[in-house]
């Protein structure tokens, strides 16, 4: 059924945008991104975020061409071969990995409070993953509740963290190449890595935008002007997080730290509390209840389409796919076991992540000898080759995150990655040759997708 009421305006898609890409990465990441190029970490965050745009090229072009009402599921819908399809399915699986680096990051805001804990840092974090997918059972409205009341204390930290964190730097020596080392401490390469390593706090400008297309005033000339507007603002506000983070302290205290090191410094006692608790371990703690409650329906429909065993479609009289969420349990809580660092848990979900963005910007490049219609219709008017230049270059970015994210990897973290990615699109090739898949349903679910983007497009 179609939404009623008012159609959202740029505005209100920058409001919503921005505040689903200020997430968690930055509370993170920021200290490894600090030890790969010192205060360069400044450049790393403004340049990074339209990096990560163009890594995600596809979700910023199709909707210029397409009325897409799905968001990111419509878009790989249209452009999916069916093993590709499968592939992607998987992909998605094994991102309740994602949930283990949630766990381990509120773990090392927790055990700063309360340095005790530091060595009991696995069990800390087995515990908070088991108790946040307990609390999935019910599905309960203190979620929704919670998610609105951390949005506000997480703006309101990173706010306090650039007022008093930019009037503690040195400006005259921050700038200075003989200071602290300098910019690039670990040159060119450095610089890259950091950008890779930063992938999941700059990423994130584009997902709200696209998934709210169906009740967007003129969609396809909206949300293309609001993903830009994100970014630019994004990147203006993990530059001076980045200043403030990168410049109070020495470069040996908070390279690979969390930025609670500098939010020591430059808080009085209350305030850092606040930074900690409400900003840090609460941004986590949302977004870790927020993905699990989201996760319940897209892991069904892959169950209902054939890539899971027909097992994992069961569920409870309340309608909660226990077995799904045990699969996800174990897959969450694997990496902390096998005693991988935060930084290993980021790269083996950004690299599948990648690998995918990689397919889907490729694929942009014929869109308009296919759909000529809709090429000349397209909101943002460029050349063809222009078009296909964009489609290139996103291609180059999602690989250089994909492949710095791999190299730094330990041997064996890389040897795990290279078997799963393996082992996923084993699986989809096989669920597609038992015919527990239906290559017909697939071709049939994309022709109505086209379709309903045609007939939606009403620019």
């Amino acid at each position: 059924m179609e939404e009623t009421g008012k159609k959202l305006k740029t505005m209100n898609i920058v409001g919503l945008g921005l505040g689903g890409a200020i997430g968690t990465g930055i509370f993170l990441l920021l200290g490894f991104g600090i030890a790969y190029s010192g205060r360069s970490i400044i450049l790393v965050c403004a340049v990074g975020c339209f990096f990560m745009l163009l890594a995600y090229w596809y979700q910023f072009a199709i909707p210029t061409m397409f009325v897409l009402k799905g968001g990111d599921y419509s878009m790989k819908t249209m452009l999916f071969s069916p093993l590709v399809s499968g592939i992607g399915a998987w992909f998605g699986v094994v991102g309740g990995f994602a949930f283990s680096g949630y766990a381990i990051g509120i773990t090392d805001y927790i055990c700063v409070v309360v340095p005790g804990l530091k060595k009991y840092s696995m069990v800390c974090s087995l515990v908070i993953i088991t108790l946040v997918f307990a609390s999935s059972y019910k599905g309960s409205r203190f979620i929704t509740i919670l998610e609105n009341l951390v949005t506000v204390l997480l703006v309101a930290a990173l706010a306090l963290f650039i007022i008093f964190g930019v009037a503690k730097v040195d400006a005259g020596n921050f700038f200075s190449q003989s200071y602290d080392g300098g910019f690039f401490r670990n040159g060119f390469g450095g610089f890259v890595a950091a950008i890779a390593v930063m992938g999941w706090a700059c990423q994130g400008t584009t997902m709200a935008p696209i998934s709210m297309a169906a009740v967007t005033e003129r969609p396809k000339h909206t949300i293309p002007k609001a993903i830009i507007i994100i970014t630019v603002l994004l990147a203006v506000i993990y530059a001076f997080m980045a200043y403030a983070a990168s410049g109070v302290l020495p470069y040996g205290q908070v390279a690979g730290a969390n930025i609670s090191v500098t939010a020591e410094v430059i808080f009085p006692k209350g305030l850092y509390l606040f930074f900690v608790i409400g900003g840090g371990v609460g941004a986590l703690a949302s977004s870790m209840l927020g993905g699990i409650g989201m996760m319940r329906y897209p892991m069904l429909q892959i169950a209902e389409d054939g890539w899971l065993p027909a097992i994992f479609k069961k569920t409870t009289k309340s309608g909660y796919p226990y077995i799904t969420y045990l699969m996800f349990y174990l897959i969450s809580i694997f990496p902390i076991v096998t005693g991988m660092g935060l930084d290993s848990v980021v790269s083996l979900v950004m690299i599948p992540t990648m690998l995918m963005n990689i397919y889907m910007n490729f694929a942009c490049i014929s869109l308009p000898e296919k759909y000529p219609e809709q090429w000349e219709k397209c909101s943002i008017k460029m050349p063809r080759w222009f078009w296909k230049a964009c489609c290139i270059l996103g291609v180059f970015c999602a690989g250089v995150v994909s492949y710095n994210l791999f190299i730094e990897l330990s041997v064996k973290d890389s040897i795990i990655c290279v078997a799963l990615v393996a082992a996923l699109v084993g699986l989809s090739a096989l669920r597609l040759k038992q015919g527990a898949v239906s290559k017909e349903a697939l071709a049939e679910n994309k022709k109505a997708v086209i379709a309903q983007a045609i007939a939606d497009d009403a620019d």
